[in-house]
Order: C-alpha cells, then sequence, then structure tokens
C-alpha cells in the first residue's frame, strides 16, 4: 500500500499547520520493538538475488515508511506491485522485494527481530 502526500486526507487544516492522517495503515501486532532505518540506495540496485533462501526468498518483514527522494518498485509474492517515489508514505507487508529505479532515500520503520534476520541474511549473500 502506497499514498502520495497530496492524497492523504488533511485530518487539521488551518493556517500554519496541516495534519495529514491515513488510518488502518497496516498491522503491528505480534511484533515487538520497532527499528527505524534510513535508506540510501542506487539506482539499478535490485534486492531479490539476496532474498533467495528466506521463506518464498522475499523479505518477510513488514515495513512502514516514507520516500524522501527517489524511485523504487516493490514487488510481492502475489504478483502485485507498488512504485513509490518522493513524498509518498507506504507500508510493505511481509513477502516482498525491492527494485531501485532512480537513487532513492527512504525512511523505514520495521520490527527489529524480523528485520535484523532478514538484513542479517543479505549480508551473508553478499560474502558468497
Amino acid at each position: 500500500m502506497r499514498i502520495a502526500k497530496d492524497q492523504i486526507p488533511a485530518k487539521i487544516n488551518v493556517p500554519g499547520a496541516v495534519a495529514r492522517q491515513v488510518t488502518e495503515f497496516g498491522d503491528a501486532t505480534g511484533f515487538g520493538k520497532m527499528g527505524g532505518e534510513y535508506f540510501s540506495l542506487a539506482a539499478g540496485l535490485d534486492i531479490s538475488p539476496l532474498l533467495k533462501g528466506l521463506k518464498d526468498d522475499a523479505c518477510q518483514a513488514p515495513h512502514w515508511g516514507y520516500m524522501i527522494a527517489g524511485e523504487l518498485v516493490v514487488t510481492y509474492t502475489d504478483g502485485k506491485s507498488d512504485t513509490c517515489k518522493a513524498s509518498d508514505l507506504f507500508y510493505w507487508p511481509p513477502g516482498h522485494s525491492v527494485r531501485v529505479v532512480a537513487d532513492a532515500e527512504v525512511v523505514l520503520f520495521s520490527p527489529q527481530h524480523e528485520h535484523t534476520h532478514v538484513m542479517d541474511h543479505m549480508l551473508d549473500a553478499m560474502k558468497g
């Protein structure tokens, strides 16, 4: 699920302040502590080869985040995909991969246990 900033409904809209809110934006039930992550990703990067060996060969950690800059395509194990661009707010459920179209700056909030497992797996894959 991805939503552009201008599509997020304004809950408060007064001179000098606009607060936008999307409700029911993913479910964190059953997850423990969250990690805050900042990613700088180069165009052409595709993490799918690094996910081989994980369940469904995909990242199984959910992520909530914000695209600061760039563009990327998130592909889900059900075959659907989302294109995320600068200023988009997003939720990626478990079962996804990411390909970077244009250099990207991304902020993620993820369950730390689940995402640390995925990142450690990716580091091992890079070692060969």
